[in-house]
């Protein structure tokens, strides 16, 4: 059955048999499953950090500096975790900060998807002088090291984590604008598009309501994968000074703030680094299993 047909004669199956199908394909991946459930761990932390956290994440405990985890000799179990070197309790840390991991990872992708997305259907529907100059502006950005396009980003805006999360969106730019472009000009040679075309819809419409849709699935993984890396330059941001600022429970900053330490006191550079090392590798298990599911071509028989 041709795409004219499937569009205008099939009604096709629901939504709630789709979502069955997406989980289906989707479960088969083990690991992609692991992630997920991960990651909703992470989510429900972050929420309820003011309930789960045993501390507050700035309280200092001036009897109990460089405190080890509880299973290590002169461990505390009011810390489980242990202390950092001015006595704040570093699970409560860690936990409260999942919420900031979490928040650079939406706002970051938000905004890449929003713009990404709007250039990405742009360039490849209008094509012309304006996609050459886009993907000319594109291939500069993808020439440089993104870190270090990151560092010069947050260096001109001050170092601060709204300026570190604009940085790392800008930089996400390419992958979203080139990956809508590809699948948009995928898509303007089928017969769905000449169709609509002839029946006289707009451009706007053409574009957000018939194109794009349809080039969602690569844009979906595509977020999953950037919310990692998200999670990741803002973490070498902050480590680096250019993030996040002390006391802000960021994993990253917690690195950078107990780098002295690793020699004397492995768990205050241990704990934020697997903190971010599980969240990143749960995203990314989770992305592949995404791609997985929502590419035909993937799918396991």
């Amino acid at each position: 059955m041709s795409d004219i047909d499937m569009t205008t004669s099939s009604p096709g199956p629901g939504r709630p048999a789709l979502l069955a199908e997406f989980w289906r394909h989707f479960s088969e991946n083990r690991g992609a499953v692991l992630g997920l459930a991960v990651f909703l761990f992470v989510i429900l932390l972050a929420v309820f950090a003011d309930v789960v956290a045993p501390h507050a994440p700035h309280e200092q405990y001036r009897d109990s500096f460089l405190t080890p985890p509880v299973w290590q000799e002169g461990g505390d179990w009011r810390f489980i975790l242990g202390t950092d070197p001015v006595g704040r309790d570093v699970l409560s840390r860690l936990i409260y900060g999942s919420r900031y991991s979490l928040f650079i990872g939406v706002i970051v992708v938000t905004i890449s998807l929003l713009l990404g997305v709007t250039l990405g259907l742009l360039t490849g529907f209008l094509r012309g002088a304006f996609d050459n100059a886009v993907m000319r502006v594109m291939d500069v950005l993808m020439s440089f090291p993104s870190l270090l396009l990151a560092l010069v980003l947050v260096a001109m805006l001050g170092p601060s984590l709204t300026n570190a999360m604009i940085a790392i969106a800008l930089i996400q730019q390419p992958h979203y604008v080139r990956l809508t472009r590809a699948a948009v000009m995928s898509e303007m040679s089928k017969d769905y598009v000449t169709a609509a075309r002839v029946s006289g819809v707009g451009r706007l419409r053409m574009m957000f309501r018939t194109i794009l849709p349809n080039c969602m699935a690569p844009l979906i993984v595509q977020a999953a994968l950037s919310f990692s890396s998200a999670i990741l330059d803002a973490a070498a941001l902050g480590f680096l000074g250019m993030g996040a600022q002390p006391p802000t429970p960021e994993w990253g900053t917690m690195l950078a703030d107990s780098r002295e330490y690793v020699t004397r006191a492995w768990w205050v550079v241990t704990m934020p680094g697997l903190a971010i090392l599980i969240t990143v590798l749960a995203i990314n298990l989770m992305g592949d299993g995404l791609r997985d599911a929502l590419d035909p071509r993937l799918r396991r028989s």
